[in-house]
């Protein structure tokens, strides 16, 4: 053989070696949507570099717009029907109204093949991600409610601090006398300070629903005899100056703002509000929610969830992605519970020392476990007409009892009349 001819054979085995490298170098890029602030953004971002660094081959692209514009940029994409545009992981709710559409892609076999155990989630949790008996997404985490109270308030008035044995009487006692009102009828400040829309923690603690079947309804049952008490309960404590009013909770900035600023005693809200009162070092607590005499806990069995694309052309790449993201109590579930922002979807997460264990308050962080053991199916609905109905029926209705402007047992009479009728023409 030739210098000739043996010289050609290196350089072509070198060539082959080169391409060889590259192509074993070259990475699936998932890209990844989801919104939130700035400070959110750097956490998703120490997120994609955690999982890029235990798998070199995939590599993360964020798709990261602010709430405002997130909804409508994906529409677009969808209309478009751009298959290469559209995100292959997506951070979205509610979920059936998107895999109504067909854009969301089934998760169920991957599961199978998986072997992961949907015991992990927390009780109802997971079927806030379904539609018809499939899977379309897994909740990141779930956005059950507790009690958070200022505890130099409490200690002002020369109150116990509020734990499992509280019930409604015990919390109306407690709100007579935390309320301050002056002597020009002016409230200073008031017991109680929660959003109107969590209005169904107290139906559902009463053992009342605002539909038959929050996933199949047919008939409205926000007039029943329990679901009537439970919303007294709640627009007596506006009447009697016990709970701000939702319009002037609103005008003060929300539930958070007025909790720091000592305009109300007590809120109730789901985890999201730590990092805001850590840093403006309250000296709070969280307790569960009082409950009526022979009552049960109703936590909110809800939270947005990371889903596939139907349109990705890399499912296999953006199910490693997302079961890591969702499913692995050691990936993404961890990560974003030391960041302090949620209360992770897997209980597994939550009962170990990346939440129980964290620093700083609050103290009574088990106060979440307990109301998540008891968390209830489908308060937000799961059927994709859901959002109509509570957003142009039930809300627009509700906000006349919560201003003190109509009564509460003919206004739900109304409400459920235009519900049914709805239910009625979906038929």
């Amino acid at each position: 053989m030739s210098r000739k001819t043996i010289s050609l054979i290196v350089m072509l085995a070198l060539v082959f070696l080169t391409l060889g490298n590259v192509i074993a170098q070259e990475t699936t890029v998932v890209t990844w949507a989801f919104w939130g602030s700035p400070e959110e953004l750097a956490t998703h971002q120490s997120v994609a570099d955690a999982f890029m660094e235990e798998n070199p081959e995939i590599e993360i692209e964020i798709w990261h717009q602010p709430w405002s514009d997130y909804f409508t940029g994906l529409q677009t994409l969808w209309a478009a029907g751009d298959g290469e545009a559209i995100p292959d992981v997506m951070f979205l709710s509610p979920i059936s109204n998107y895999a109504a559409d067909g854009v969301l892609e089934p998760l169920d076999s991957y599961i199978e093949d998986s072997g992961f155990d949907r015991e992990d989630f927390w009780p109802g949790l997971l079927d806030f991600a379904m539609l018809d008996g499939e899977v379309y997404g897994f909740p990141r985490d779930i956005g059950l409610e507790v009690l958070y109270y200022n505890k130099d308030i409490f200690d002002e008035v020369g109150l116990d601090y509020p734990d499992e044995t509280w019930t409604w009487d015990t919390l109306l006692d407690a709100a007579e006398q935390l309320s301050v009102v002056e002597a020009s009828g002016r409230v200073s400040r008031y017991a109680l300070g929660m959003e109107g829309g969590k209005y169904q923690l107290w139906v559902g603690q009463n053992h009342g629903s605002a539909l038959d079947d929050m996933a199949s309804p047919t008939s409205c049952t926000l007039n029943s005899p329990e679901a009537v008490e439970a919303v007294e309960f709640f627009a007596g404590m506006m009447d009697n100056d016990l709970a701000m009013r939702n319009a002037a909770l609103s005008q003060a900035g929300g539930d958070a703002a007025v909790f720091t600023s000592g305009q109300v005693a007590m809120i109730i809200q789901n985890a999201s509000r730590i990092p805001t009162f850590n840093a403006a070092d309250m000296n709070y607590d969280v307790a569960v929610v009082p409950i009526p005499e022979g009552g049960q806990r109703s936590a909110s069995a809800a939270g947005a969830a990371w889903t596939m694309s139907s349109f990705s052309d890399d499912k296999d790449a953006a199910w490693t992605f997302l079961s890591w993201l969702a499913l692995n109590p050691e990936g993404g579930q961890r990560l974003y519970t030391e960041s302090g922002e949620i209360l992770p979807a897997l209980r597994s997460t939550a009962n170990s020392d990346a939440f129980l264990g964290q620093e700083g308050s609050p103290e009574n962080r088990m106060a979440f476990i307990i109301e998540g053991d008891n968390a209830k199916v489908g308060r937000a609905g799961l059927f994709p007409q859901w959002n109509e109905i509570n957003g142009t029926l039930i809300g627009p209705q509700l906000q006349l009892i919560w201003a003190g402007e109509a009564g509460v047992q003919e206004t739900l009479d109304s409400i459920c009349a235009d519900v049914d009728e709805f239910l009625a023409g979906m038929d």
